[in-house]
């Protein structure tokens, strides 16, 4: 959540920190704001509006925008309403020095009154401006320069930050630092200029080389000098540079009406993206095989496990649930799920014997970072599945595979998932060859299925029409239940998430067997029920719970295997899926209900990319 932008170089700062807020307005904000030290006096210019980047852009229309240092962010509310006094960025006393941060300083009311009781006065709510004017007190009262002052400012701050800090008295140097949230460092050749940014998208059209700050990191980037990278307590660090290539075009509409429609359609390429290099043909089989090296270069500590353990939150801990499925299916490895948000504060029970498999998007997750460094702690090795390469879980994971299915803007996760449940078979699989749990006509049969998946979803596509004219009729539900079976029960989880999360319908996901148990009680002729009722072993059991909504006058919509009469009999709504293995069945069935929450949201007139109090990537508690 929340955005940060820096640029210091030749040319104009506020056209790159514009274009990169506008990068990173899927993280989720309310307000957004940019500070430049102006080309004509050297004055200090900040700008902030409350609401979205165009906002800001028309506050700053006909004023001084000049300037090759800036900084800029967009907020997502914390401490303070949105507003624009609580927008960064938030200046100090003197009106030298500006910042801009993410995350949370938890000590700030504190902080606050010993400044107070030293003459500092505050304009905002924020827990930001208390670090703005504790840097300038370091600063003033020990007669340091400005990177001094910023370790010094950190050293007395409890929390997560990642920050980025300019004086108008020293206008060729930016300082950043972070804890426990994103920040990485774009650099030119000849260190003419730097790009500062919360993750790789507002850099990637200027270079591909960045340094991903690690955690109380603070970073010096000087104009024409070059860039140093310290530890709090002032000892010189070496910068890894890393080689990062984004593809700009998912950045963009391509001609979709939301970035959640485009990322829901993009799914039979990514899919493809994602499985390429990985199956693979052997010579020693005359059957493609599944390669991963995090299964080759870990394979004594991965066969020896006793348990895996998957931490993970929201769409990711869905996909986890399928993994827990696939892993003790192909693998006989005990699994056990746990919500990362939990896991860390119930006291875990994880020792040397255990891997612990950290499953994120963006690969900055709070809770699910600090899950995994607290197992790192006790032994566990740690398997990373993201999609941000270079993210925080990617370099805390002692091993791991990303799931390459590109940037994912839209909020509501769409190809995340499917990308994370595909890594999921490929990971089952190699693993269950290796340990010997899984027959190989079984293996083989699963490979020739997952390689056809991404055409069957593009078959599932071309039903966009229909299912947007079912979405109609439920616009108005103010309930909805989703049910499944198996393999399909976490299908129902995150069925009924997409809906909550972008129409702001009420809906649960549950067991179908569960309905019986106290869901039942609900089920009238105003309640939409969603059955994911395709053909596997517990077909004629649902089939059961599915005439027990019909006689209780349900309105069901049924996701069913192509050429079922016996469902469409039954049920007036009907979406038809490709015929797959039962165990791959979540990566169809879950392509319908993205476009049936998509389509309610839509017809609801709600902002489908960026609903409302919801963040892309959650990087606080």
């Amino acid at each position: 959540m929340c955005g940060i932008v820096g640029y210091i170089g030749m040319r104009n700062a506020y056209p790159i920190l514009i274009k990169g807020l506008r990068r990173l307005e899927y993280r989720g904000y309310d307000s957004a704001g940019c500070a430049m030290l102006s080309a004509k006096d050297g004055s200090l210019n900040v700008y902030k509006a409350k609401g979205r980047v165009s906002d800001l852009e028309r506050n700053a229309e006909g004023k001084d925008v000049s300037g090759t240092i800036g900084i800029a962010h967009t907020r997502w509310a914390t401490h303070g309403v949105p507003s624009e006094i609580n927008a960064h960025p938030h200046v100090s006393k003197s009106g030298n020095l500006t910042l801009v941060h993410n995350g949370i300083i938890e000590n700030y009311a504190t902080l606050r009154e010993q400044l107070k009781e030293r003459g500092y006065s505050f304009k905002s709510e924020t827990d930001t401006e208390v670090l703005v004017q504790l840097i300038e007190y370091v600063m003033d009262t020990n007669d340091v320069d400005l990177p001094t002052a910023v370790r010094g400012a950190l050293s007395q701050v409890f929390g997560a930050y990642a920050i980025a800090v300019i004086d108008r008295r020293h206008p060729d140097v930016i300082v950043a630092a972070r804890k426990s949230s994103p920040l990485a460092v774009g650099i030119v050749d000849g260190n003419t200029e730097f790009f500062l940014a919360s993750d790789a998208s507002p850099i990637a059209e200027y270079t591909k080389h960045i340094v991903y700050l690690n955690d109380e990191e603070l970073a010096v980037m000087t104009r024409g000098k070059g860039l140093e990278v310290l530890r709090l307590d002032g000892e010189h660090t070496s910068a890894e540079v890393q080689e990062v290539n984004v593809d700009l075009s998912m950045l963009d509409h391509d001609g979709f009406p939301h970035f959640m429609l485009k990322e829901i359609f993009d799914q039979p390429n990514v899919l493809k993206d994602c499985i390429r290099g990985r199956i693979v043909e052997s010579p020693y089989s005359h059957a493609p095989q599944v390669v991963l090296s995090a299964v080759t270069n870990n394979r004594r500590q991965l066969l020896q496990a006793k348990r895996i353990v998957i931490v993970s939150c929201g769409t990711s801990w869905h996909a986890g649930l399928i993994g827990k499925q696939l892993i003790e299916h192909f693998c006989r490895i005990p699994v056990e799920v746990a919500y990362a948000s939990e896991f860390r504060y119930s006291d875990p029970v994880i020792g040397a014997d255990d891997v612990v498999m950290a499953i994120s998007q963006s690969g900055e997750t709070a809770d699910t970072l600090a899950a995994i460094q607290l197992a790192k702690r006790n032994g566990a090795l740690i398997f990373g599945i993201v999609n941000g390469v270079g993210s925080s879980i990617a370099r805390e994971s002692d091993t791991g595979t990303y799931i390459h299915v590109g940037p994912e803007i839209g909020v509501a996760s769409t190809k995340a998932f499917t990308g994370q449940v595909t890594v999921l078979v490929m990971l089952a699989l190699a693993l269950g060859m290796a340990k010997g749990t899984v027959e190989q006509d079984e293996y083989e049969t699963t490979i020739k299925e997952l390689l056809a998946i991404p055409d069957k979803i593009k078959k599932i596509l071309e039903q966009n029409d229909k299912i947007k004219n079912i979405a109609q009729t439920y616009t108005f539900a103010h309930n909805f239940l989703y049910l499944g079976r198996g393999w399909n029960y976490p299908v129902a989880l995150e069925g009924a998430l997409k809906l909550k999360e972008i129409s702001y319908i009420h809906a649960e996901g549950y067991p179908a067997a569960e309905m019986k148990h106290g869901p039942i009680a609900l089920v009238d002729a105003e309640m939409p029920v969603v059955f994911i009722a395709t053909h596997h072993k517990l077909y004629q059991k649902i089939i059961s719970n599915m005439q027990e909504v019909v006689s209780r006058h349900g309105s069901i919509i049924a996701i069913v295997t192509e050429g079922d009469e016996q469902v469409k009999n039954m049920v007036k709504e009907v979406i038809e899926v490709p015929h797959t293995l039962a165990c791959l069945s979540p990566l169809l069935c879950v392509i319908p209900l993205q476009l049936l929450s998509y389509h309610v949201a839509v017809a609801k007139g709600l902002n489908v990319d960026q609903p409302r109090n919801l963040a892309k990537s959650v990087t606080v508690e």
